[in-house]
């Protein structure tokens, strides 16, 4: 028998929101201020849960330890910081989804890789903080994803054992931490997934192509039908 699911997390970029938008925006603005064009909107969402490092790379070639990699990097999160929640919106039926959670007492939260200082102020603007059960940022703790500590820091805040736990993602890593913290896994195939990603292979229990399919998984249906 599947083990009961009592606790739900979600990653944040290309799980539980999407900020896609609001990060291609600031992207382009800065190669705007740098005089250059912009990007297409789609090769900029397929980098955006790989961080800002990565879209840094994508929009200027260059990578962490390059000459003029930081000055980028630090100007690029300024200028997200100021349209940080302009466009940026739960995912179509994630609400609904957040909604029967709630209504079923079985609590959520969050577990990502965004700076604290980035991830608080979009989850008051989206109305989300005093929602989520914990929410563990990727410098709450010395790791971060794909180490397992940030989901079982979040576990122990929300009083919830790992295998009761179920962490839904949608990239590599997230599998990763969710697997080495004895966790059951998702990955979110309608976040920002590459060409070059392979889901299939990464060892999660399933995969969803929408946010309410996150409420059939078994375990989590047990839970329910226990209440």
């Amino acid at each position: 028998m599947d083990a009961t699911i009592r606790t739900v997390l979600f990653d944040l970029d290309g799980t539980l929101v999407d900020t896609a938008p609001d990060l291609a925006l600031a992207l382009n603005r800065l190669r705007r201020e740098k005089r250059l064009p912009p990007l297409p909107y789609e090769p900029i969402r397929a980098q955006v849960s790989h961080g800002g490092s990565a879209l840094i790379r994508l929009g200027f070639g260059c990578r962490p330890g390059d000459a003029g990699f930081e000055p980028l990097r630090r100007r690029f999160l300024d200028l997200y910081q100021e349209d940080l929640a302009t466009r940026t919106r739960l995912f179509p039926g994630m609400e609904e989804v957040l909604d029967f959670l709630e209504g079923a007492e079985i609590p959520w939260g969050v577990v990502t890789n965004k700076p604290g200082w980035l991830t608080e102020p979009l989850m008051e603007r989206l109305g989300l903080a005093r929602r989520a059960g914990s929410i563990v940022s990727g410098d709450t703790l010395p790791q971060s994803k794909p180490h397992p500590a940030p989901l079982l820091h979040a576990c122990r805040r929300m009083g919830t054992l790992p295998a009761e736990c179920l962490y839904v993602g949608d990239a590599l890593r997230d599998i990763q931490a969710g697997r080495a913290a004895g966790m059951r896994t998702l990955v979110a195939l309608f976040g920002y997934l590459g060409e070059e990603d392979r889901p299939q292979e990464w060892g999660a229990d399933g995969m969803v192509k929408t946010p309410p399919e996150i409420l059939s998984f078994p375990g989590l249906g047990q839970a329910i039908e226990e209440l």
